[in-house]
């Protein structure tokens, strides 16, 4: 019988993913996993409950049926353009002559008291420096001799209906969300080496109806954003512009696109047929035509957003590209130019798994999400038994999650911070 069994599950705009994996004392193995279209969301935010549980339960049920276990519980993803990040800074005397994890604790709770809105949530609180004294750059100050503690953490909040709305469909799909997790730092643990975390990148996950960053500076999470344009954007300019059905034009993006950015295509014309029945031919370059423009457009975008946060300064080892958008061939070269920076696409690294997920970019957030399951709650996280009703302890924690009762465990040393333990039971 398996034993430390856990589950991730992404939930996006154009696909579910749910990885199931054995967690042991030398990493993590990939047993298999499940994929579905993804239904009823948007820009990764819910808009049709039933729709998105159906589409949840598909992907369970193909990740049940390959490794032959029942999922009970799920570290779960969540992204979308109301989730916001932002820099504040806590402080706490310290009480004798070395700094101990009272203190640390009593300066990362300061700084999570920063007012936010009623209508929001802290989803993590990622300590990124600690300052003693006036001295700078402390990524451990236990043991340290000081008297006033300074914390810097980087704060990711949600849309506290969103959220729900997520935990909602999980739990009509028989889950219990044991961590929730914004889904750029899952991508991160799956894709970025230490090496890079350390001397400074910026991740980028192009996923369909988001694009998604993280900037990494010594180790530490210093910046989060979401942009509300992804991959589906570039299928309906294709469909728009060459009059075919949003299918069709998905498929032609896979399966075209990749060519005529790279000057591949070994075809005069590429045949489709219209929405209307007519059959049409279309060159490559009217197909570069439409891809490449959005291309650019997103990538400027994300320059943006890169000046905003000093990215330029900090992101020595360039970007890193994750996603299923960033498989289209040739995005990487489109990316240097806009950015001025190295590129490289990122795939899942972190684990032992099937040749089929270690190699696609588009399961880099299912992968990540494994590395964020709470080692308490693996041993009753799945097994061959049929799924309990969870409806009881759900409607007891959706009650509970959003009182700011988070426990802060200055012990946690995952990259990527400390991730919120509202769910824990």
């Amino acid at each position: 019988m398996r034993h430390n069994i856990i589950a991730g599950l992404d939930i996006g705009t154009t696909k579910i993913c749910a990885v199931v994996a054995e967690a042991h004392a030398g990493g993590i193995n990939i047993l298999g996993m499940g994929v579905s279209p993804s239904a009823g969301m948007r820009k990764g935010m819910v808009i049709n409950i039933d729709e998105a549980v159906a589409s949840i339960k598909s992907a369970l049920a193909e990740a049940e049926a390959c490794t032959g276990v029942r999922i009970k519980s799920v570290s779960a993803g969540i992204s979308g353009s109301h989730i916001k990040g932002f820099n504040t800074r806590g402080f706490s005397g310290v009480s004798g002559r070395e700094v101990t994890s009272a203190d640390i604790v009593r300066a990362l709770q300061s700084a999570r008291s920063v007012c936010i809105p009623v209508d929001r949530e802290i989803l993590h609180a990622i300590p990124y420096e600690y300052v003693l004294d006036g001295q700078e750059g402390i990524k451990d100050p236990s043991g340290m001799s000081g008297s006033r503690l300074e914390a810097g953490v980087h704060i990711i909040t949600g849309a506290i209906s969103a959220i729900e709305n997520l935990l909602k469909c999980c739990e009509k799909a028989g889950l219990d969300v044991v961590d929730l997790v914004f889904e750029p730092l899952a991508s991160a643990e799956a894709t970025l080496t230490k090496v890079e975390k350390d001397s400074g990148v910026m991740l980028v996950d192009i996923g369909g109806g988001t694009t998604d960053m993280a900037l990494y500076r010594e180790g530490r999470l210093r910046h989060a954003s979401v942009l509300g344009v992804g991959g589906s954007h570039l299928t309906n300019d294709i469909a728009v512009g060459l009059r075919l059905p949003m299918a069709d034009a998905e498929t032609l993006k896979k399966t075209s696109g990749s060519k005529v950015l790279t000057d591949e295509s070994d075809v005069e014309g590429i045949l489709v047929t219209q929405a209307g029945g007519q059959v049409k031919t279309v060159t490559p370059q009217c197909l570069a035509g439409i891809i490449a423009p959005r291309c650019e457009e997103i990538l400027n975008m994300v320059k943006a957003e890169l000046k905003d946060c000093r990215g330029y300064e900090q992101a020595v080892c360039g970007v890193v590209l994750t996603g299923g958008s960033s498989m289209l061939g040739g995005l990487d070269k489109i990316a240097e130019a806009v950015l001025g920076l190295p590129v490289r696409i990122g795939l899942p690294a972190m684990t032992e798994g099937p040749q089929e997920i270690m190699e696609n970019p588009q399961y880099s957030t299912g992968v990540g999400l494994l590395g964020f399951y709470p080692s308490y709650d693996r041993v009753k996280t799945v097994n061959t038994e049929g799924v309990n009703s969870l409806l009881s302890k759900m409607r007891h924690w959706a009650k509970d999650i959003f009182r700011n009762s988070e426990t802060i465990n200055p012990e946690n040393k995952k990259e990527g911070g400390i991730t919120c333990s509202k769910s824990k039971r």
